[in-house]
């Protein structure tokens, strides 16, 4: 028996221009009608955050068949809107959500904030005349994963071991080693972005999808179809095999 198509986006971070790239790609393979599934993040790093969320938002206005996930970049920026927090205790390395490494400013650039070396109480004061409330309830209701058949999609993974049902929203946003060191097999395969790779990787039991486009390099989409993966780019599907994890 086939099913069709499920298409997934690694993450975005701001860079609107990749993933209109990504969307024609998945047009092309899939028409106009193709079930999206976005992993999350979509903010930060790059320039154009404003627009990914307009774009999202009225795509699934217009009745496209498209899932949006949280990441936990677009987390930190909800906890900045609601707040002015720039710290935050699940990112280990204390970096600030402003700050080069997390790439929050660029996010503030793209409503128009300017003046971005200022005090971030004073930038917390113009993102909340700049930014549109419903962008930030838009991201504070994603889901944190979606479930279909034998495929399951979150923004970083799932704690090994636990059902789906006690699975954590945290971890489901920031979670790394213990997920991505495990070998062993899930109920499902579990696609994923949050953990940067130079291009997308097949694990055997997950499918990491976050190819760096938070650090300039290309949007990966992917279509899911019968058992098979496959990467999309200008010329098509090119197959995404399974590695063995003794390379890793």
């Amino acid at each position: 028996m086939t099913t069709p198509p499920v298409y997934a986006v690694g993450d975005i971070h701001g860079q609107f221009d990749m993933l209109q790239r990504a969307l024609r790609q998945i047009e092309k393979d899939g028409g106009t009608d193709a079930k999206i599934v976005f992993l999350g993040d979509l903010v930060d790093r790059g320039t154009g955050s404003r627009q990914v969320i307009e774009c999202l938002i009225e795509g699934q206005a217009q009745g496209r068949d498209w899932t949006v996930l949280t990441g936990n970049h677009d987390d930190l920026f909800v906890g900045f809107m609601d707040s002015g927090a720039v710290h935050d205790p699940r990112v280990k390395s204390g970096v600030p959500w402003h700050g080069p490494r997390i790439g929050g400013l660029p996010t503030l650039a793209s409503y128009g904030i300017g003046g971005l070396d200022r005090d971030p109480a004073a930038l917390w004061d113009d993102a909340r005349r700049a930014v549109p409330p419903e962008h930030v309830e838009f991201l504070r209701e994603l889901p944190s994963h979606l479930l279909l058949g034998d495929l399951l999609f979150v923004h970083a993974g799932i704690r090994p071991g636990l059902p789906l049902e006690q699975q954590n929203r945290d971890d489901m946003m920031w979670i790394r080693g213990e997920f991505l060191e495990d070998p062993r097999p899930y109920p499902w395969l579990v696609v994923h972005g949050h953990s940067a790779v130079e291009i997308a990787e097949h694990r055997g039991n997950r499918v990491n999808l976050d190819s760096g486009a938070g650090y300039d390099r290309p949007i990966t989409a992917a279509v899911f179809e019968n058992g098979g993966v496959w990467t999309l780019d200008a010329f098509g599907r090119m197959p995404l095999e399974p590695i063995d994890r003794q390379t890793m």
